[in-house]
């Protein structure tokens, strides 16, 4: 309705340090109406009075997307008439500003975790810290090992920053690592994801099935062209020998589409992808969705298809 009750701005706004009633506190500062929510206004006046740098921060923001979208535009108009160098000049360029925008999103994250962790603390009364060396498992390996590396003693940041940065990093680790090991603590529940017994697989057997999920969410404007795009996709590669499935749904209330392709293996999936109905569909999206396809793909027992079919 355009407003905030109370429970939503505390499903939104709880951070996990403020409690109940500060939080509740805050929802009667920000209220300067006093009718109980909280309307579009308010929130801006509130913030509005502190954002202190970060007013430079968010209008730098404000400019680096409207130079992005101008960007990716003329890429869009001009890469595929471009020569083989041009277009490798701009894939890099693209490549390098993801780096970099990683890289800000990495400083970002360490510092909010940072003071989220150090407020916690301060409420908790002082601690000796701890170093704990842990294995990060599955994906948070790479996101953390990645944040942990743009802080390395190598990294631009650290050559700007000097020596000092080395003992904020350890202590950031040390946070990180502490914050780790509650998550793993959390984690731990009787749901067991392996089988009890093990599923032995015959030499000759194909022990596992490709599964592919596509995620696009199309302009409004071109929903007919692109379920027509779709439906010419699913028809061309459902003949194909390595097929096994194709399975759409999409979104009430949103012209987003989810697609489920079962693929024989991951080469099958592969050769798919370099034929020319899967480009043209590809090309297409292009014009047709809001924002780049998310691909994921994983690998699935074959012993499971063959159960369920």
């Amino acid at each position: 309705d355009g407003k905030l009750s109370f429970e939503e701005f505390k499903a939104y706004f709880a951070d996990g340090v403020l409690s109940g009633e500060e939080l509740h506190e805050l929802f009667h500062t920000i209220d300067t109406h006093n009718t109980n929510n909280l309307d579009t206004e308010e929130l801006c006046e509130y913030f509005s009075q502190h954002l202190g740098e970060y007013e430079n921060v968010l209008a730098a923001l404000e400019d680096l997307n409207l130079s992005i979208l101008k960007a990716m535009g003329k890429t869009k108009k001009d890469y595929q008439e471009a020569s083989n160098l041009e277009q490798f000049v701009t894939r890099f360029l693209l490549k390098e500003t993801l780096n970099q925008l990683q890289s800000l999103q990495n400083s970002l994250e360490c510092a909010m975790e940072t003071t989220e962790e150090q407020t916690r603390q301060e409420r908790q009364g002082p601690t000796k810290p701890e170093v704990l060396l842990i294995q990060w498992p599955g994906k948070r390996s790479s996101r953390r090992v990645q944040r942990h590396n743009s802080f390395s003693p190598k990294s631009p940041q650290f050559s700007a920053c000097g020596p000092g940065l080395l003992e904020e990093d350890n202590q950031w680790m040390t946070q990180i690592n502490r914050l780790q090991k509650l998550i793993d603590r959390l984690e731990k529940k009787d749901l067991k994801l392996e089988p009890r017994e093990e599923e032995v697989i015959e030499g000759n057997t194909k022990s596992h099935i490709m599964l592919v999920q596509r995620q696009m969410s199309v302009i409004e404007e071109d929903l007919e062209e692109f379920q027509l795009a779709l439906k010419h996709y699913v028809e061309s590669a459902s003949s194909q020998s390595g097929c096994l499935r194709i399975s759409i749904q999409k979104l009430s209330n949103e012209s987003r589409y989810i697609i489920y392709e079962f693929w024989e293996n991951s080469s099958v999936w592969n050769s798919h992808l370099q034929t020319n109905y899967s480009k043209t569909f590809q090309r297409s999206n292009v014009d047709f969705l809001e924002t780049p396809e998310l691909t994921s793909t994983m690998l699935v027992p074959a012993s499971w298809w063959i159960l369920n079919n």
